[in-house]
């Protein structure tokens, strides 16, 4: 509600759908203007019916969208379907956790996670929705964030997601 974001969407992550918060969060979300609600590890169609009957549910308007975060193994296979979804506006891979779920290293590169990412590339495609690269963790890194935002970029992602402003050149 305090605005000064200009022209610029504003995307709101809440609680995820089995927590006591979701619904309450999702309100306050809608209530306050946010363009888009950001779900945490959808890891089905269901789950992204379910958010976005949720989003129905607070009144929000027809242009609230989901943006839905690919976080877990099911995420990612089930990646289509939840791109395809009402209102998912963005599938947003959470590569933290996602690397986490697949007991996968974090390493330079992402040799574990490409497939994953690959995958919900293709699925945002197919669906016509966006797809965003999870964070870089690094904040002391910036040559690694270059490489990543340029590897991202290079597979298809549309945008980056960041955690810390001073991140936004590189990602730009």
């Amino acid at each position: 509600e305090s605005g000064g974001y200009g022209a610029r969407r504003v995307a709101v992550r809440v609680n995820g759908l089995g927590t006591e918060w979701f619904p309450d969060d999702v309100r306050a979300v809608v209530e306050a203007g946010a363009a888009d609600v950001v779900v945490p590890k959808v890891g089905s169609a269901a789950e992204a019916h379910a958010a976005a009957h949720a989003v129905d549910a607070a009144g929000a308007a027809p242009h609230v969208a989901i943006w839905a975060m690919i976080e877990t193994p099911a995420g990612v296979l089930d990646a289509a379907a939840i791109a395809a979804s009402p209102r998912v506006r963005a599938l947003v891979v959470g590569t933290n956790d996602l690397a986490s779920e697949l007991r996968a290293a974090r390493v330079p590169g992402r040799a574990p996670l490409l497939h994953a990412l690959g995958a919900c590339v293709m699925a945002a495609r197919a669906a016509g929705v966006d797809v965003l690269d999870g964070v870089f963790n690094d904040t002391g890194d910036p040559e690694g964030l270059a490489c990543e935002c340029r590897q991202a970029a290079a597979m298809g992602f549309d945008g980056k997601t960041l955690i810390h402003p001073g991140q936004i050149a590189a990602a730009n």
